[in-house]
C-alpha cells in the first residue's frame, strides 16, 4: 500500500506513510480536529513544563499510547530519549521510538513485518527519521 506525502503530494511507501501519521498524531493537540475531538497525542500540552522524572515518564507513556491508539500499523515497544544531558536541558533532545511495523494493521492483520526504529526531533518542528 502507498500513501501521499502531506507536504509534496508525492507517493510514499507504507512505512513512510505510517511515520508521517505518527508525526501528525503527536503534533496535533487533543480536541483540535473538529469532527474527531478525541484525536491527538496529548504531547504538545506538556511542552514548556519543568521536566521531572514523573513528567518525563508520563510523556513517554502518552507518546506510546497515542501511536498505539491512532496508528494501527505501528505497535510501540519502547520510547527512549536521545541526546546528552545538556541537550535535554536546552530542549534539543529527541526520542528514539522502537516499534513493530505491521503493514496490514489497519485491516486487522497484526502480523509484524519488521521492527523499526525512528527518531523524533523537536528542534524546528517534529520530524521522524527511520533507521
Amino acid at each position: 500500500m502507498a500513501g501521499i506525502d502531506r507536504r509534496t503530494g508525492a507517493i510514499i511507501d507504507d512505512l513512510s506513510s505510517s511515520l508521517q501519521a505518527a508525526v501528525f498524531i503527536l503534533s496535533t493537540r487533543i480536541s483540535s480536529v473538529v469532527l474527531l475531538r478525541e484525536f491527538g497525542g496529548g504531547v504538545i500540552e506538556l511542552l514548556g513544563r519543568s521536566m521531572t522524572p514523573s513528567l518525563f515518564a508520563a510523556w513517554q507513556q502518552l507518546i506510546a499510547t497515542a501511536i498505539d491508539l491512532w496508528e494501527p500499523r505501528l505497535s510501540v515497544r519502547r520510547v527512549v530519549p536521545t541526546g546528552s544531558v545538556d541537550e535535554i536541558r536546552t530542549g534539543k533532545a529527541g526520542l528514539l521510538i522502537e516499534a513493530d511495523f505491521r503493514p496490514r494493521g489497519h485491516l486487522g492483520d497484526y502480523t509484524v513485518e519488521r521492527v523499526v526504529g525512528f527518531t523524533l526531533s523537536f528542534g524546528g518542528g517534529i520530524r521522524a527519521v527511520a533507521s
